[in-house]
């Protein structure tokens, strides 16, 4: 999404949703909404995720982020975010104000996304109130219907345009079935499969079917017209899946994007995917994925494969990022070049939902651990490191790793879409710890949690107590009723060397390649402990073949980046183990680094985890190794 030239502006501003029935949707009852539906929305799956259930975070920087998260959220007026609508509705009373920014004058840029994410974060950890304001939303909602209908017949300001959907575009409509669709599966609320039905048969019967897909000209063009239309598939076949309902499979048909995708159907390196929308046609592989699981195409597979692939290869950086000024740059240095064009280098909350879905569909469906490379850099470097939601919508948009020196600031815009992907991936966070098929645990990431498992023959508890990434280890402890046989996966990192496992102290001696995982195939008794050892080396990272010595520095999965970037740095080592053998930690803060290669009274090279700066708190990400002693 294009903040800085306001590409999306009128997604603040569109007019609310415009009802196709008659009369008010009841309230959910509180029995109803203790017991959620049951979801089953995968068929095609070689692994599975907890589906937001059974996993919590156990404290960590990431479980404060996600809390803070979950209280942010929580505290936001109801009244604020129905303003727009119950004044769109022309009801006598329309308390609070319009959240403001991009939701002015009323909230649908984020709306779908904020019920979607309250739906799952309350199934993950049994949180009655994050429900309680998640059902009031939807149902209040509904009530707005038929005086938003009345309001777009008469030309109620950009209600208008929309026609029958009452201005409710593509974007917008998308997340919403997201949301409603969750509200159906996780949350239980007895009337939001039925609000989404008659939402979708107006989409259906209005929406505009231009399908222009996105090019590099004109600028106009970089999401397609109209904008993002190749994003709807993934939450129409959901609910496709979840309903059995025809029209949700017949309406995702329509928005299938073979002009972009048929780029991946026969190489992992097109010459032409450039120069879009970088987050939005990322999203549109989860379509994509979707379209692989309900129709059993395995060309869908094989494109989201080497869409993944390309990504690797030639679009992110280090920190797992992607999208110089929002786009898919060229495969010729650009990456490299665009550090020296923008500070607008990645759009961080947004950009990391489209790479969590996508990574996580590609391990659902193929089984291999290798997918689990981006999730875990994104993690710690990504949203991971992004600035927490704050006051009124004041949020991160934009991650800076300019060349020289960086910062990490607020959008000058409230309530963005970022402000709506950013609540999806912390709620996330617990989602793509562990994963399971009928007789196995794979653990995908080493962060400290706890799960409750179902597993082959019985009740399985692990307890997961770490402190990787800054540390090299992570000890699994394991509580059950009876002895139970199953297969223990251990996700073996793409970069790491070395990695050992121990079961009680001794040595296993299971096969551990990297990118692959680590099967540890025995009956498991309580109280058995599994000690995991990664360890931790500084290496290089180039940012691309054409660029081979502006580096950023790596330790494990985590970016280390210098601290006051405008003093003197000494020469960077020219080779991983002259790297790591003088990169030294600090004696009093273990987490902070210098390179041990000048005299103490010149050491100004300290280097800590990227995750660990705040606003405004200025660093340097990338170098150019063979430059000396460059003042910056």
């Amino acid at each position: 999404m294009d903040e800085k030239l306001g590409r999306r502006e009128f997604l603040g501003a569109v007019g609310a949703l415009a009802p196709v029935v008659q009369g008010v949707l009841s309230a959910q009852s509180a029995a109803a909404a203790e017991t959620p539906a049951k979801t089953t929305p995968y068929k095609k799956v070689a692994i599975e995720p907890f589906d937001y259930s059974g996993v919590s975070l156990r404290p960590s920087f990431w479980q404060r982020q996600a809390t803070a998260g979950r209280d942010f959220y929580l505290g936001v007026s109801n009244d604020d975010i129905l303003h727009g609508y119950r004044v769109a509705a022309g009801t006598a009373d329309a308390p609070g104000r319009a959240l403001g920014g991009w939701c002015s004058p009323n909230s649908n840029t984020v709306f779908g996304q904020w019920l979607q994410s309250m739906a799952r974060m309350q199934r993950a950890y049994g949180d009655k109130d994050l429900l309680e304001k998640a059902n009031t939303l939807v149902s209040e909602y509904a009530k707005c219907w038929p005086g938003m209908s009345r309001g777009a017949a008469r030309g109620n300001g950009r209600a208008a345009a929309g026609g029958a959907t009452g201005g409710l575009g593509h974007y917008a409509y998308e997340k919403l079935v997201g949301g409603l669709t969750d509200m159906h599966s996780y949350a239980g609320h007895p009337e939001a499969m039925a609000l989404c039905d008659k939402i979708t048969e107006a989409a259906v019967a209005n929406f505009n079917r231009d399908r222009v897909p996105a090019n590099r000209q004109p600028w106009e063009l970089h999401s397609g017209r109209p904008g993002e239309w190749y994003t709807m598939g993934e939450n129409l076949y959901r609910a496709y899946q979840l309903t059995g309902n025809s029209m949700y499979k017949e309406f995702a048909d329509v928005w299938l994007y073979p002009a972009y995708w048929d780029k991946f159907a026969a190489t992992a390196d097109p010459k032409d995917a450039e120069g879009v929308h970088a987050y939005s046609h990322c999203n549109s592989f989860a379509s994509a994925a979707l379209a692989y699981d309900v129709t059993g195409d395995a060309k869908y597979l094989t494109i989201l494969k080497n869409f993944y692939d390309w990504m690797q290869r030639r679009q992110t950086y280090a920190t797992g990022g992607y999208g110089p000024d929002e786009r898919f740059i060229y495969s010729d240095g650009a990456l490299g070049d665009s550090l020296e064009i923008y500070s607008a280098s990645f759009e961080c909350p947004c950009d990391s939902w489209a790479a969590f879905k996508v990574s996580k569909y590609l391990m659902m469906y193929t089984g291999e651990a290798r997918y689990g490379d981006w999730i875990e850099r994104l993690l710690y470097n990504g949203i991971g490191a992004a600035l927490q939601i704050k006051d009124r919508g004041t949020h991160m948009y934009y991650m800076d790793y300019h060349l020289g020196s960086s910062l990490k600031y607020y959008s000058r815009n409230a309530y963005t879409c970022c402000s709506g992907t950013y609540f999806q991936n912390i709620t996330e966070y617990s989602n793509l710890i562990y994963f399971r098929d009928p007789k196995s645990l794979f653990v995908n990431l080493y962060l400290p949690s706890e799960l409750q498992w179902n597993g082959p023959s019985g009740a399985v508890k692990v307890v997961q107590t770490t402190g990787y990434p800054e540390a090299d280890s992570s000890t699994l402890s394991l509580t059950m009723d009876r002895p139970a046989t199953f297969a223990l996966k251990l996700r073996v990192p793409g970069w790491s060397k070395g990695m050992s496992v121990k079961v009680n102290g001794e040595a296993e001696t299971a096969e551990i390649r990297p990118g692959q995982w680590a099967t540890i195939q025995r009956e498991w008794k309580s109280g058995d402990t599994v000690g995991i050892t990664i360890p931790l080396h500084f290496r290089r990272v180039p940012i691309d073949e054409q660029h081979p010595n502006r580096i950023a520095i790596m330790r494990g999965p985590v970016v280390y980046v210098q601290e006051d970037p405008h003093k003197w740095l000494s020469d960077i080592p020219a080779n991983d183990d002259d790297l790591d053998k003088l990169m030294k930690p600090l004696a009093n803060n273990a987490s902070i680094f210098q390179i041990d290669n000048e005299p103490v009274v010149q050491q100004r090279n300290a280097f800590r985890p990227f995750y660990t700066f705040a606003e405004l708190e200025r660093y340097r990400i990338y170098f150019d190794s063979r430059l000396r002693r460059v003042l910056w």
